[in-house]
């Protein structure tokens, strides 16, 4: 009985999981196919007849694909590394010290959340502008430099670190920014890990705010990048499904070589030394 309910369990399981991968598959089976197989033929056929990885070669050499990867990389680890960085910083004060209004300010920042981007996007793109940081790499990230759940995300770790790792920092004569970066910080790398795979997902497939900000090509990461394939190329969905297949194909092996860490760890295992 426990037998064919663990099963069942796993049937049941593997329906959803292809479910959830069948957009997937079907984007890769449209990108592997021919030109002269049809892609919406009925019934649907998702094995191609004669696989091919001529699309890919096709969007790689009639289009700038190379450019827009070292933007969408550049891009994005620099967003994840200033999220690190000044949410780190902003979420250890509010979380370890004591001081006025430290719980309002909190209230405040985690209020922001329910703001929604296209309220705030008129007048980040008029600040933008005002700070002349059109059609450059710092004014696609300007408005992704910290986050608010970023700041809530850590400070929930670091509430999470016992206190007596602090008091012996203290006692060995480290500074307050001593502590946050010898033990704090590494006592919370899962929760660093984890916000950095979110921000990185976010960075990586922004499309509205690079459109808003950047028109010159040379800055086009690659969202835009693939939104340009509809119109070069009239259309064609097998060279749209290449150029997609390249755009979220670093997404997943980062997830893959990372997803391991997302996991609660030892706090005490953290100290750096």
């Amino acid at each position: 009985m426990n037998r064919l309910k663990t099963a069942a369990t796993y049937l049941l399981l593997g329906a959803i999981a292809l479910v959830m991968l069948f957009p997937l598959l079907w984007l890769l089976s449209t990108a592997l196919k021919s030109s002269t197989e049809n892609v919406f033929s009925f019934p649907p056929q998702l094995i191609p007849q004669a696989p091919t990885l001529s699309n890919f070669i096709t969007v790689w050499q009639q289009h700038p694909f190379g450019r827009y990867l070292f933007n969408s990389t550049l891009v994005a680890v620099l967003t994840v590394g200033f999220n690190l960085l000044f949410c780190a910083l902003a979420a250890y004060p509010l979380a370890r010290l004591d001081f006025r209004g430290r719980d309002a300010i909190f209230a405040t920042i985690v209020s922001t959340i329910m703001i929604p981007f296209q309220i705030v996007m008129i007048p980040l793109y008029v600040l933008t502008v005002q700070l002349g940081l059109r059609n450059t790499y710092l004014g696609i990230i300007f408005p992704s430099l910290a986050s608010a759940f970023g700041i809530f995300l850590l400070r929930q770790a670091f509430q999470g670190v016992p206190k007596e790792l602090e008091e012996a920092g203290r006692i060995d004569g480290c500074s307050e920014l001593g502590i946050w970066w010898h033990i704090m910080v590494p006592a919370v790398r899962p929760a660093l890990i984890t916000l950095a795979i979110f921000v990185f997902i976010g960075a990586w497939s922004d499309f509205l705010w690079p459109l808003i900000v950047i028109d010159r090509p040379e800055f086009y990461t690659l969202p835009l990048g693939v939104a340009t394939l509809a119109g070069q190329f009239s259309l064609d969905w097998r060279l749209i499904a290449a150029g997609s297949i390249i755009s979220i194909l670093p997404v997943m092996i980062l997830f893959v070589f990372l997803q391991r860490y997302i996991i609660p760890s030892d706090s005490s295992s953290g100290v750096k030394g």
